[in-house]
């Protein structure tokens, strides 16, 4: 937990700069003990309404909790996690809390609790320019590793495990890390999971259908 806090407070000015920059955003796949998951997505509330708008044009949202049911369905159509070469990972009740760094978080099952390989397909924001997903793997026992999605590999990554740690198969040699966006993510990351531990999933699926922290226009 210390850990956390200290990455949090580091990094904690870059907020301001993820909340408004819609091409980016963080997956994270967070194992919280007893083979129990959870999966976050975090972007800025700009990326949620610009891709909610392209695939949802026909049925133009009328209210908040419209607009958050249409984030759920979006992410479920456009996130796809197999673990050994087994069927999609099921997704369970999800919740989104909105801000102006919006974030979904959604009970995961069917996760072995041994993990030999991963393949994450992401192309929940692909219609945003030059958009890049940071994708971050917690797994007790297990390094911290952090990959990127991104138009270069056709937001797909296809992960095997070497030790305690997940490694790329046929590594992009796109560098995601190496820009200011990756310490922004990072920040992110080290909020979530501080948000995730100290106040528990639970919380957020309480609070999620009264949370309307900001105004949505209806799109006509």
């Amino acid at each position: 937990m210390k850990k956390y806090m200290l990455l949090l407070v580091a990094l904690g000015f870059s907020m301001a700069s993820f909340a408004h920059n819609p091409n980016v955003s963080t997956t994270m796949l967070v194992e919280k003990g007893n083979n129990s998951w959870v999966l976050q997505i975090s972007a800025s509330l700009a990326a949620f309404q610009q891709e909610v708008r392209t695939h949802f044009a026909e049925t133009p949202y009328q209210t908040p909790e419209e607009f958050q049911q249409m984030v759920l369905e979006h992410i479920k159509n456009n996130l796809h996690i197999s673990v050994n070469g087994g069927e999609d990972i099921a997704f369970g009740n999800g919740a989104v809390k909105l801000g102006h760094e919006t974030m979904v978080v959604f009970e995961v099952y069917e996760i072995p609790e041994d993990i030999n390989s991963v393949v994450v397909i992401n192309t929940a924001f692909k219609d945003i320019h030059q958009n890049q997903s940071a994708l971050i793997l917690l797994k007790e026992g297990y390094n911290k590793e952090r990959f990127v999605l991104n138009n270069a590999n056709d937001h797909t990554l296809s992960l095997a495990v070497d030790g305690n740690q997940f490694v790329e198969v046929g590594k992009n040699e796109a560098s995601f890390f190496s820009t200011g966006i990756g310490v922004i993510v990072l920040g992110v990351a080290a909020i979530l999971v501080v948000g995730l531990t100290v106040l528990g999933v639970g919380h957020l699926f309480n609070k999620s259908n009264k949370s309307k922290e900001v105004p949505l226009t209806v799109v006509r």
